[in-house]
């Protein structure tokens, strides 16, 4: 069983810094499952190595050069989750809250095999870098071939348990197929730090994500445009088919105001 290491005695989002040369793991390991975070993701109580992020309540985001936050949402504009985009790589990641001790990871595998097999999907259990994922190809609704045969989007669910929560990572994209690819995603997953609270949250409810002005305001500009091309598109007869936006039902915040926030 692997211990964590402890936070240095700064403190907020960005009290963060490389772990000391040789530092002792911490005496008291929170649950067997941490031996797959060894590297991250993050509890904020951990030694948390520095690195660019945005502070969005139970979560804290790494922002890259090519890292763009996309916020996924009902249609009543409740943030259901956080997509991180890299190119043609996105992993959309939620965080739930969780038992002390009960691997809810597990349980959470069990149900997306169910739920994927009842809608004609294929999933194949692998062990991967955060230790026991799925992969599969999830039917794509409405989406044929030329000869009537549904089509399906490649996808991998990852996801740690944490101390008191859980962060489930779903890739979609080259992250998803392409090994080379692969690293990539993983890492920018590795960095994320979750941030549990100390409220008492029902075990399976998803934590808190908070959005900051500066992309609040961003978002909102966005919706307006979008609500202005959707009453100038009705009555109108489109020219020809068009590729789906990949920010259709989220809101994406640039790079620069991520990093303002």
């Amino acid at each position: 069983m692997f211990g964590r290491r402890r936070k240095s005695e700064k403190t907020g989002a960005d009290a963060v810094e490389e772990s000391p040369a040789g530092a002792a793991p911490a005496v008291e390991p929170e649950k067997d499952a941490d031996r797959h975070r060894v590297l991250g993701p993050w509890d904020p109580s951990e030694e948390v190595p520095e690195y660019p992020r945005v502070d969005l309540g139970c979560l804290r985001v790494p922002v890259g050069e090519r890292t763009q936050i996309r916020f996924d949402m009902t249609p009543e504009n409740r943030i259901i989750g956080v997509s991180l985009i890299d190119g043609p790589s996105m992993v959309q990641v939620q965080a739930f809250a969780a038992p002390k001790t009960s691997g809810l990871w597990d349980e959470m595998r069990e149900e997306l095999v169910e739920q994927i097999t009842k809608q004609g999907g294929k999933v194949q259990p692998f062990d991967g870098a955060f230790g026991p994922e799925l992969r599969a190809v999830v039917p794509v609704q409405g989406k044929k071939d030329e000869e009537g045969r549904q089509l399906g989007q490649p996808m991998r669910f990852i996801g740690v348990d944490g101390p008191r929560w859980v962060l489930r990572g779903v890739i979609r994209g080259e992250g998803a197929v392409k090994p080379e690819v692969m690293a990539k995603v993983e890492e920018v997953f590795q960095k994320i730090v979750v941030v549990r609270g100390d409220d008492p949250v029902p075990p399976r409810e998803m934590l808190t994500i908070t959005v900051p002005k500066e992309i609040q305001e961003q978002i909102k500009a966005q919706q307006a445009k979008r609500a202005e091309q959707a009453k100038a598109a009705q009555g109108a007869e489109p020219a020809q088919a068009q590729a789906p936006d990949p920010a259709d039902g989220g809101a994406a915040a640039s790079d620069e105001a991520a990093r303002k926030a």
